[in-house]
């Protein structure tokens, strides 16, 4: 009996799945994807398929701006009671339940909403399972709220993980392995090709990264069709995967600093396209030349590199480079880049050079920016 003991084979059964989780961060694939796997983890424990409900608290916000007329709080209450109805009922025949909840947050606003969403992690029935996803702002960190909640589903026993989004090193990473679950190859130098055209490589801290693994998973699997069980070459991703490089204020900064104007025109077209209001983007162009400005002024005041930190309480990098940008300008260039930019900022706004009245036009702004990055972020001569 004892070597019939030890020969058996160890299978795992819903008990030892937990049926709670909690899953945060700023990469929304690897989020979806925790969730998704939770579901078939807990299907195969139970020897058969989960159904799966997803809803979203951010659901009675998009309600609320809409203009319904019950209020955010019943909707939230009502959004509740359907989560319990779900969970809260052991499945007598056929499959269990698995809840997924995005951005939970929103639920828990109110100290009402707030205790029934706590009290849920108690009223999940044995065969159901509760999972909270939380993707977070970009470079934001997670509310209080959250925090609490996250902590409550672990003291319950439940998963709790962290989804950071990806460096362009674990993209890289991540598109290899994703390539053999698709069953593909990828041949050299292919897997940063395709991270740099999601935008992976671009330094600057101000670009949202939420969703490029979803972007890069989406033309992986496109290539995969194109190329079932073979090679995936870099002719492959020239010919099917566009660039979607995300524009960055910071870019825009150092592309007029540097005196770049073709990949300035870009990166504004890219903001604008985004959303960024014009008014926005002329302050940002505004800032970044009146900061050369200063730095020109106290260089040509015989103030020392070194010494720019202390004096305009810069961090050392970002006096460097600016010191760098600046000796790319004369002073007269940058004045009157500066009063080119004052008069597209009044077009922008429907006043005239003279103070008076002018026809607003979106498509004559957006032309006057191009050709003042030709006209004077271009170097002359």
């Amino acid at each position: 009996m004892g070597r019939r003991a030890a020969g058996r084979r160890s299978v795992t059964t819903a008990a030892d799945t937990p049926h709670l989780a909690y899953f945060w961060g700023q990469d929304a694939y690897g989020l979806e994807r925790a969730a998704s796997e939770l579901g078939r983890e807990l299907s195969e424990a139970a020897g058969q398929p989960l159904e799966i409900w997803r809803t979203s608290g951010d659901d009675d916000d998009g309600a609320a701006s809409a203009g319904a007329t019950d209020g955010a709080g019943k909707r939230r209450a009502r959004l509740l009671d359907e989560i319990e109805l779900r969970i809260a009922t052991a499945p007598l025949f056929g499959a269990g339940m698995l809840v997924v909840v995005r951005q939970p947050q929103a639920l828990a606003r109110e100290q009402a909403a707030r205790e029934r969403l706590t009290g849920l992690l108690t009223a999940v029935a044995p065969g159901n399972a509760l999972c909270f996803v939380d993707l977070l702002a970009s470079g934001g960190k997670a509310p209080a709220q959250s925090g609490t909640l996250r902590e409550l589903v672990a003291a319950a026993g439940g998963q709790t993980r962290e989804f950071p989004s990806l460096t362009r090193e674990r993209m890289e990473a991540f598109l290899n392995n994703r390539a053999a679950e698709l069953e593909v190859k990828l041949a050299p130098g292919v897997s940063r090709l395709l991270a740099e055209r999601v935008g992976a490589y671009v330094r600057e801290g101000d670009v949202d990264r939420r969703r490029q693994t979803e972007l890069a998973n989406a033309e992986l699997e496109k290539l995969a069709l194109y190329r079932p069980n073979g090679t995936i070459s870099r002719d492959d991703i020239e010919a099917l995967v566009g660039e979607a490089v995300p524009a960055s204020a910071w870019a825009l900064g150092d592309a007029v600093g540097t005196r770049r104007p073709g990949e300035a025109a870009r990166l504004a077209e890219g903001l604008l396209d985004a959303g960024t209001a014009m008014a926005v983007l002329i302050a940002q162009l505004h800032r970044r030349l009146r900061e050369l400005i200063v730095i020109a002024d106290h260089l040509a005041a015989g103030t020392k590199p070194a010494e720019l930190v202390r004096e305009l309480r810069l961090q050392p990098f970002r006096a460097q480079k600016l010191t760098e940008q600046a000796r790319r300008w004369s002073a007269g260039e940058l004045d009157a880049a500066l009063a080119a930019l004052f008069e597209i900022d009044l077009l922008s706004k429907g006043i005239a050079p003279d103070g008076g009245p002018h026809s607003l036009s979106e498509d004559r702004t957006r032309l006057a920016l191009t050709a003042w990055f030709a006209q004077h972020v271009a170097r002359r001569g």
